[in-house]
């Protein structure tokens, strides 16, 4: 019985020769920055400078926030219980999910429809924003990627906007981000920052990335803080420890220039 062949457009295996998305994998070693073979992978083609650099401005703003999310806790957790680093990572990685940088595709999905909604009946952003919100706010549903627990104005979010606005990658979708802060603040009252995940779903509907792909780009970023995170775990904390996610501190290098 001949075995059924299925197919992948991803990587191409042969002896000596490794190559994805058509482009031999030694050849992009030392040629083509990391962001812009995830760009590749993910979407098929080399990005253009542009593109390359805000998606490794997107990677840079979510490699970590703290030892309090979910996903560190979780990590150091498992660790503290004796787990060899990659298991440690792994249940860092399982929670990202809804209400942990799974905001990044919920606020896609909102983005996309108030864009479509403006195009199809021809609306300035900011009528389409308010229509939105009304309609959100009449339904009981949340728009996600606004608002945060520290943050009153996300860094991140400001300087990712910047490096669009400068690289000419801003468009619609980041004009949309905006007007809806604006339409929720006059309709609600409530004046809620875009954070970064938001301010990432932004981008991400720029690059005309699927927003199911959304929460893959946030864990593709964190697990480098994960695995940082869980290897202080393994060699500096005591095993079996009661981790709080307030009763902590940071004791690295004081803040630094570049």
């Amino acid at each position: 019985m001949t075995e059924e062949i299925w197919s992948q457009p991803i990587t191409k295996i042969e002896p000596n020769k490794v190559a994805v998305r058509g482009y031999r994998i030694d050849e992009l070693m030392g040629r083509v920055p990391f962001a812009h073979v995830v760009y590749l992978v993910l979407k098929g083609e080399l990005p253009t400078a542009a593109q390359g650099q805000v998606m490794d401005a997107i990677l840079v703003s979510s490699v970590d926030h703290g030892a309090t999310p979910p996903s560190v806790l979780a990590a150091r957790t498992v660790a503290s219980g004796g787990a060899p680093l990659t298991t440690g990572i792994a249940a860092g990685i399982m929670t990202i999910n809804r209400h942990h940088g799974g905001a990044i595709e919920g606020c896609m999905r909102v983005l996309l429809e108030a864009v479509a909604s403006k195009r199809a009946k021809g609306q300035d952003t900011l009528t389409a924003a308010r229509e939105l919100v009304t309609d959100y706010r009449e339904q009981k549903k949340r728009i996600p990627g606004y608002g945060h627990r520290i943050h009153t104005e996300d860094p991140r979010t400001i300087k990712l906007f910047a490096i669009c606005e400068e690289v000419g990658v801003a468009g619609e979708y980041v004009a949309m981000g905006h007007a809806l802060r604006q339409a929720m603040n006059e309709i609600i009252g409530k004046d809620l920052p875009l954070n970064v995940d938001g301010a990432i779903a932004a981008v991400l509907c720029e690059l005309d990335i699927p927003p199911e792909m959304g929460n893959g780009l946030f864990a593709i970023a964190r697990t480098v803080g994960l695995t940082a995170h869980v290897f202080d775990e393994i060699t500096a904390q005591r095993p079996m420890r009661r981790i709080s996610p307030t009763a902590q501190e940071y004791n690295g290098p004081e803040e630094r220039s570049l």
